[in-house]
């Protein structure tokens, strides 16, 4: 049973594919920049293109040949300082620091993966066109205010049999539904007037 449950919570999270609306949407921020690079290396080409050819190639070579007698003297010197048994240490040393590194990555793209699902989830809402949750959060607030004011009129209300309680139980679930929304709209109308 364990197998079927973590397969249903892994079917039904919706933190993957606010992932995806997260790429996307900071995909879109991105893009919105490329028209101003794209003027910006326009400016920048023609003194770019001019310096290239007015380039000596003989300095070019001459700078190139140095880099390589350069590279290839650390090399030689890197060769002769190798000491096989501190190579090994060395060897073992460098694997562990690796585990430790990608163990850090692991848990800062797992910190990355849970920021850009969160962007996501904020963007879905906002394409939702959805309240926010401090607005809900006040409206959750109000809303037992006015249920115990509702219960003291239910607790002195004749019981009556099962069938005949369910109509009665869907008309105060019908008002609560409709405060709700009344306690929403104020709590909006409220937040603007604090604006």
């Amino acid at each position: 049973m364990a197998i079927a449950d973590d397969l249903k919570k892994t079917l039904t999270d919706p933190t993957p594919l606010y992932f995806a609306a997260g790429t996307a949407d900071l995909a879109v921020q991105q893009a919105k920049k490329v028209p101003g690079l794209i003027e910006q290396l326009r400016a920048e080409a023609p003194a770019r293109i001019e310096a290239v050819k007015n380039t000596d190639p003989k300095i070019v070579q001459e700078k190139a040949r140095e880099a390589q007698e350069a590279v290839t003297a650390k090399f030689a010197e890197v060769l002769t300082a190798i000491d096989p048994k501190k190579l090994g240490e060395s060897a073992q040393d460098l694997a562990l620091r690796g585990v430790g590194v990608a163990a850090e990555y692991a848990v800062r793209a797992k910190e990355t993966y849970d920021k850009v699902a969160e962007h996501g989830e904020q963007a879905v809402r906002t394409w939702r066109g959805e309240v926010s949750e401090e607005i809900v959060d006040i409206a959750v607030a109000v809303e037992p205010k006015s249920e115990q004011a509702s219960e003291p009129q239910s607790a002195q209300e004749p019981q009556e049999p099962v069938a005949a309680e369910a109509p009665a139980e869907e008309k105060p679930a019908a008002r609560r539904g409709a405060t709700r929304k009344n306690n929403v709209k104020k709590a909006t109308v409220a937040a603007g007037d604090e604006s």
